[in-house]
């Protein structure tokens, strides 16, 4: 019986679901993409508020098996199968980027190296603190050195904690949490925003 009033509730809310994460176009996808959404952990609206960005977190793309999985770095920093990244995300919005000249710099051995430095990171913890050593890392931080290590190439250009917008209540909340009231001001960060921004990458799709 509860089984039956349940069965329609259940439906609408799967139907919900999919009507907010449309299929993504993945033949358009190509390995070493960079991939952002808002996320919904409770820092989430903080990293916007300060970075003045729509998006919040981002992970590198890449096919496996046949399927797509996106590295990124959660706690711990791990590969997610790309459905359940985009569901994860606040409307099943997502947004990709692509190497302006990944035709010719995303090589089978380019992107080898690109997966090995990846793989190095696989299991480490989530930097809650920001730091920019490799103890722990964050997102944006996690792709910015797999492109570093791998390619040589910068996306985006480091930024210093002090140049966010720290004003709003949000982020003051959030900063207090974490740091108490001694600020890292001057520690080098990149952010989703910075890379989603760099020149060096062109759009390639958008949900």
């Amino acid at each position: 019986m509860v089984l039956r009033l349940l069965l329609p509730t259940l439906a609408m809310v799967m139907g919900l679901r999919a009507a907010a994460a449309p299929p993504v176009p993945v033949t358009l996808l190509r390995d070493g993409d960079i991939i952002f959404h808002a996320s919904a952990s409770a820092q989430s609206q903080a990293i916007q508020l300060a970075t003045k960005s729509r998006y919040s977190h981002c992970g590198l793309l890449f096919r496996r098996g046949g399927s797509w999985w996106v590295f990124e770095a959660v706690e711990p920093v791990k590969a997610t199968p790309l459905a359940a990244w985009i569901a994860r995300g606040q409307g099943g919005h997502y947004a990709v980027r692509r190497l302006r000249d990944a035709a010719t710099a995303l090589t089978p051995a380019a992107l080898q190296r690109m997966k090995a430095a990846a793989t190095q990171l696989v299991g480490k913890h989530y930097d809650l603190y920001f730091g920019w050593s490799d103890d722990r890392i964050y997102c944006s931080e996690l792709i910015w050195k797999v492109y570093k290590s791998a390619l040589g190439r910068e996306l985006g250009k480091l930024q210093q904690l002090q140049e966010f917008d720290l004003t709003h209540p949000v982020v003051q909340r959030k900063l207090r949490e974490r740091y108490g009231f001694r600020l890292p001001l001057d520690e080098p960060v990149i952010s989703p925003a910075r890379i989603f921004s760099s020149p060096e990458l062109v759009e390639v799709v958008t949900r």
